[in-house]
């Protein structure tokens, strides 16, 4: 809703409640409790507590229906305390919280803080309160979001006995094999399904599309087939979601063969692929350089009256750069931009890579000018594929002043950043100002990698540092990094070319040790 027919909405709402304190007689509670109950969905909490407050100074006597909505305000505002107030009141006003009541101050507990969540289920328990599954859900719910499956899992398996009497229902087991699957516990989540169908609790299509994403993400596909199967036996119709997340799992390891079969598949289930597939399917093809194919599937979701977006162009404009035919994606970028839709950073980076790798550099200065025209602030992976373009050209100074640049902008350069700096600065014989960056980062307790380690110790070998070079090698292994076969080589040959054999091979038996001679 737009901001000016919200704050019209708004102020008739506040008008109207106005008019209906200044009825005589005093109109219903029903009455008052529509226009609460409206501010309260349009997220004017504030504004529906202070006119409450009005309407109790009028002398109106709230109705459960009334305080059940003054209960969802206070926790929607994040005020815990005046929502259990107002449960005081419910009781003090001879009501019997219903399932809203519970359940809207579970959620508000939930948001804030899901161990007093879990104290209030206690304390609701033992004062015989029964709960709905409906409550029951939103605290599995919030146990899940916050990391604690493992809680979930042992609520559920409680409820039905004694102590809990609430039978779970599907969407609660649902909840929690979600938590179990986003945790990377996908068998237990399949065994939890199993288990709730020998509850007596059929699994829907969430349930199926929860686990076949989790098998997915887990590099199961088999099991994910498998799941796909099993619903067309128990006849529960998949949906475009199914089609999707296993159409997307096999196309990021580029199995497109097997994508298209369970597209082929779905269809025959009525399930119609939408641009998401079609864009999953053409990054499938890109992964295997096969953009003539992609192209294909490009033009057959155009066909399908599917309107491109900004990935499905990005997409192509990836896989050409890759394949050094920019001129190709620089007029897919400009149909893009025909059809009004707007590049993202993605896109910018994809195509300023490419031109960078063709050394087409004032095309690069142009792209760089549009992307801050369009409002679009070029973000660290921008300035890598810039620094590195001008370290492979040579242009030291330039890299140098974009390195200061990167730093004044305070945009956080990344390892990479300085692997490709060091990179090019110890090629052009400006070692000591590499070395200057590396001292300072490790005085900071950045953690670098192998390959930075790898770049400055060959350095020091080259400036015949070779004391050096073995103390960062040392101080390599106390930072955690571990020693490559690069590192190794690197030294070992540093060390022969000055007749340190002892060392040499000292380090030719630690290479031997940690198994790197057999790569």
């Amino acid at each position: 809703m737009p901001f000016s027919s919200a704050m019209a909405g708004l102020r008739d709402s506040v008008a109207s409640f106005s008019r209906l304190l200044s009825m005589s007689p005093l109109p219903s509670i029903v009455e008052i409790n529509k226009i609460l109950g409206s501010l309260a969905k349009t997220k004017h909490c504030t504004t529906a507590i202070s006119r409450y407050a009005q309407a109790e100074l009028k002398g109106f006597t709230p109705s459960l229906v009334t305080l059940n909505i003054l209960i969802n305000c206070y926790c929607l505002v994040g005020d815990i305390p005046s929502a259990f107030s107002s449960l005081g009141k419910t009781f003090k006003w001879g009501y019997r919280p219903n399932t809203i009541t519970m359940t809207t101050l579970m959620k508000g507990l939930c948001m804030k803080d899901v161990g007093q969540a879990l104290d209030f289920h206690d304390d609701l328990l033992a004062k015989g309160f029964c709960l709905s599954p409906v409550t029951y859900g939103t605290l599995v719910s919030g146990l899940c979001k916050t990391g604690k499956t493992r809680c979930a899992v042992k609520l559920l398996q409680m409820m039905g006995t004694r102590k809990i009497k609430t039978l779970p229902n599907v969407v609660i087991y649902n909840a929690v094999i979600d938590g179990l699957c986003k945790e990377g516990l996908v068998s237990e989540a399949s065994k939890l399904c199993s288990e709730m169908i020998r509850r007596g609790i059929s699994p829907d299509i969430v349930t199926y599309n929860t686990l076949i994403h989790g098998f997915s993400i887990t590099n199961q596909l088999q099991q994910a087939v498998r799941l796909l199967n099993e619903i067309a036996m128990k006849d529960i119709s998949p949906d475009l979601y199914t089609l999707n997340i296993l159409v997307d799992a096999f196309c990021k390891r580029g199995r497109t063969i097997e994508a298209q079969c369970v597209l082929a598949k779905m269809m025959k289930c009525f399930v119609k692929p939408d641009v998401i597939t079609f864009s999953s399917l053409m990054n499938g093809y890109c992964m295997r350089n096969d953009v003539n194919e992609s192209v294909a599937v490009f033009n057959k979701m155009i066909r399908a009256d599917l309107t491109p977006t900004v990935v499905s162009y990005t997409t192509l404009i990836n896989a050409y750069c890759k394949l050094k035919m920019v001129d190709e994606a620089l007029d897919l970028f400009k149909e893009m931009r025909c059809k009004t839709l707007q590049p993202d950073t993605v896109t910018y980076n994809s195509l300023i890579d490419g031109l960078c790798k063709a050394k087409r550099m004032s095309n690069v200065k142009d792209l760089v000018y549009e992307m801050h025209r369009n409002g679009l602030t070029p973000d660290i992976i921008t300035y890598n594929i810039l620094l590195d373009a001008l370290c492979k050209m040579n242009h030291l100074d330039e890299a140098i002043t974009l390195y200061r640049q990167i730093v004044d902008q305070e945009i956080q350069p990344t390892i990479y950043t300085y692997s490709i700096l060091f990179n090019g600065l110890c090629k052009e014989g400006r070692f000591s100002f590499a070395r200057e960056i590396f001292e300072y980062l490790m005085t900071k307790g950045h953690h670098l990698n192998a390959y930075s380690y790898n770049i400055m110790i060959n350095g020091l070998c080259k400036e015949s540092l070779f004391g050096e070079g073995l103390t960062l090698f040392s101080r390599m292994k106390e930072n955690g990094c571990l020693p490559n076969l690069v590192t190794f080589t690197t030294l070992v040959g540093a060390l022969l070319m000055k007749n340190e054999n002892d060392k040499a091979e000292m380090l030719i038996h630690e290479m031997i040790d940690r198994g790197l001679l057999n790569q």
